[in-house]
Protein backbone atom coordinates (compact mmCIF):
# COMPACT_ATOMS: atom_id res chain seq x y z
CA UNK A 1 0.00 0.00 0.00
CA UNK A 2 1.30 3.70 -0.81
CA UNK A 3 1.94 5.97 2.13
CA UNK A 4 -0.83 7.93 -0.14
CA UNK A 5 -3.77 5.38 0.45
CA UNK A 6 -2.51 4.79 4.01
CA UNK A 7 -2.97 7.71 5.18
CA UNK A 8 -6.09 8.10 2.80
CA UNK A 9 -7.17 4.93 4.91
CA UNK A 10 -6.54 6.45 8.49
CA UNK A 11 -8.78 9.30 7.67
CA UNK A 12 -11.31 7.21 6.76
CA UNK A 13 -11.41 5.41 10.01
CA UNK A 14 -12.17 7.92 11.55
CA UNK A 15 -15.59 8.55 9.85
CA UNK A 16 -18.92 7.11 11.07
CA UNK A 17 -19.39 3.83 10.03
CA UNK A 18 -22.46 4.63 7.42
CA UNK A 19 -19.84 7.26 5.70
CA UNK A 20 -16.99 4.48 5.47
CA UNK A 21 -19.22 1.98 4.05
CA UNK A 22 -20.47 4.77 1.29
CA UNK A 23 -16.75 5.37 0.40
CA UNK A 24 -15.96 1.49 0.72
CA UNK A 25 -18.32 1.12 -2.49
CA UNK A 26 -16.91 3.79 -4.34
CA UNK A 27 -13.36 2.50 -3.79
CA UNK A 28 -14.45 -1.10 -4.80
CA UNK A 29 -16.62 0.02 -8.07
CA UNK A 30 -13.15 2.14 -8.78
CA UNK A 31 -10.86 -0.82 -8.54
CA UNK A 32 -13.36 -2.93 -10.45
CA UNK A 33 -14.34 -5.50 -7.29
CA UNK A 34 -17.57 -4.07 -6.75
CA UNK A 35 -20.17 -6.97 -6.97
CA UNK A 36 -23.55 -4.37 -6.89
CA UNK A 37 -24.97 -3.92 -10.18
CA UNK A 38 -25.01 -0.53 -11.91
CA UNK A 39 -27.35 2.22 -10.19
CA UNK A 40 -30.59 2.20 -12.28
CA UNK A 41 -31.69 5.81 -13.64
CA UNK A 42 -35.31 7.21 -13.23
CA UNK A 43 -36.85 8.56 -16.31
CA UNK A 44 -36.01 11.81 -15.38
CA UNK A 45 -32.56 11.53 -14.51
CA UNK A 46 -32.14 10.13 -17.70
CA UNK A 47 -33.92 13.34 -19.22
CA UNK A 48 -31.40 15.17 -17.04
CA UNK A 49 -28.41 13.35 -18.34
CA UNK A 50 -29.44 13.96 -22.11
CA UNK A 51 -30.20 17.33 -22.18
CA UNK A 52 -26.72 17.75 -20.55
CA UNK A 53 -25.26 15.77 -23.03
CA UNK A 54 -26.61 18.21 -25.58
CA UNK A 55 -25.87 21.01 -24.10
CA UNK A 56 -22.25 20.07 -24.03
CA UNK A 57 -22.03 18.86 -27.81
CA UNK A 58 -22.91 22.62 -28.45
CA UNK A 59 -20.41 23.77 -26.57
CA UNK A 60 -22.90 25.16 -23.91
CA UNK A 61 -21.25 25.42 -20.13
CA UNK A 62 -21.37 27.33 -17.05
CA UNK A 63 -19.34 30.37 -16.65
CA UNK A 64 -16.69 30.36 -13.99
CA UNK A 65 -18.84 32.96 -11.87
CA UNK A 66 -21.69 30.35 -12.49
CA UNK A 67 -20.23 27.95 -11.42
CA UNK A 68 -18.70 29.57 -8.05
CA UNK A 69 -22.48 30.96 -7.32
CA UNK A 70 -23.38 27.63 -7.41
CA UNK A 71 -21.29 26.59 -4.89
CA UNK A 72 -21.57 29.44 -2.78
CA UNK A 73 -25.71 28.45 -2.55
CA UNK A 74 -24.92 25.28 -1.17
CA UNK A 75 -22.22 26.78 1.31
CA UNK A 76 -18.89 25.37 -0.01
Amino acid sequence: MTELLDRAVQALRRLPRAEQDDIAHVLLRLAGADEQPPARLAAEEQRAIAISKSAAARGEFATDEEVRAAWAKHGL
